[in-house]
């Protein structure tokens, strides 16, 4: 078997040792003599696992007594329309920085009036606006911000604040690096990038927004339900949440989240320096002080070099190199997983290719 280097936006690389830890012992999930994916999620032993990786989040997180985690399942896109299900009442303000930010505002407008605080839309989302570009008008409910941008390669550096609760779409960038969860009032963020397999997210909540919920809302749609219910009502994505514990504790024996930031800082380095050294060959889509630490891109001087970019890298094993459908150009993901030597394999490979076109 060959491991390739995955920069896939996801589902998206995983750490090996998780990956080896869960194959030995597929079969046999603490001495229970089931599988994971065959144990009961009212069972005693699950209890335990689940208990035990919102413990490690919380504790990787800091996060403060009077938050909530809780696991759901539906992706992302579920929770566009959720958050408005639940929370919006007179109006949302939508800090729009990229195409997941700009559908949730979009999924928002059903349930009520929403409007944009501040937007980079008109620049191809190639920047985070400053501070005082940010209108946030009377009788605002909530403003939404997406903390890390994907297709356009854009990262919030610090986050804002307002007289408001603060909501994050935190999906490509959670357990990245250390976070102020008392910042914000809600944070969730879907597993596949960082922390699992796709088909389970991470919420969690505050509980004087938990006062706040609307009841019009059917109750499997409710953040209530799943705080209320300990993420049990319905059957919880067994599997995905026993990969998050094991990844957690692979954050933890591995630095915690400033050893993941210190790794990260160091593999987009490596990837932007061969941009920036390229005498332009290689174009960055992102402002230079907007640049995310997830997810770099760039275009080539035509789309047909792109083509030949993402072909010839993946002949060396160079995985997942094409952008967005919505951007076109190249696209390196360089998640948690995503090890330094893949990274200058990568620039390697970059450097090599702009000499020989």
């Amino acid at each position: 078997m060959k491991r390739v280097y995955n920069f896939n936006a996801g589902p998206s690389a995983m750490p090996l040792d998780v990956l080896k830890a869960v194959q030995a012992e597929f079969l046999d999930f603490n001495h229970t003599g089931m599988s994971i994916v065959e144990i009961s999620h009212r069972s005693a032993a699950y209890q335990d696992m689940q208990d035990e990786t919102v413990g490690l989040m919380r504790r990787l997180l800091q996060v403060p007594d009077d938050y909530h985690i809780v696991f759901m399942q539906g992706g992302g896109s579920l929770q566009f329309a959720m958050h408005a299900m639940n929370f919006l009442k007179r109006r949302g303000g939508y800090l729009n920085t990229g195409v997941w930010s700009d559908k949730a505002m979009k999924a928002a407008s059903f349930f009520g009036d929403v409007y944009e605080v501040a937007s980079s839309k008109a620049d191809g989302f190639s920047y985070i606006p400053k501070a005082d570009t940010f209108v946030v008008q009377p009788d605002t409910d909530y403003v939404y911000m997406t903390s890390n941008n994907t297709i356009h390669g854009t990262e919030w550096h610090g986050y804002p604040s307002f007289d408001v609760p603060l909501f994050c779409d935190m999906s490509s960038d959670f357990m990245s690096q250390p976070v102020d969860v008392s910042k914000f009032d809600f944070i969730y963020a879907g597993a596949q990038k960082n922390i699992g397999p796709a088909g389970v997210v991470v919420a969690i909540i505050k509980d004087s927004l938990l006062a706040q919920t609307k009841e019009d809302v059917p109750v499997v749609l409710q953040y209530k339900t799943y705080v209320e219910h300990d993420s049990t009502y319905n059957t919880p994505p067994v599997f995905g949440i026993y990969f998050i514990n094991k990844v957690m504790h692979w954050l933890e024996d591995n630095g915690g989240l400033e050893g993941a930031y210190r790794r990260n800082v160091q593999k987009a380095g490596i990837v932007y320096a061969a941009i920036d050294g390229s005498d332009g060959f290689y174009r960055g889509h992102a402002a230079a002080d907007s640049r995310s630490l997830m997810n770099v891109t760039f275009n080539l001087p035509t789309a047909e070099l792109e083509a030949a970019f993402v072909a010839q890298a993946a002949e060396r094993g160079l995985i997942g190199l094409k952008g967005h459908r919505s951007l076109g150009g190249c696209r390196a993901s360089i998640y948690n997983a995503v090890t330094e030597e893949g990274c200058r394999a990568l620039a390697e490979f970059m450097e090599e290719f702009r000499k020989n076109h």
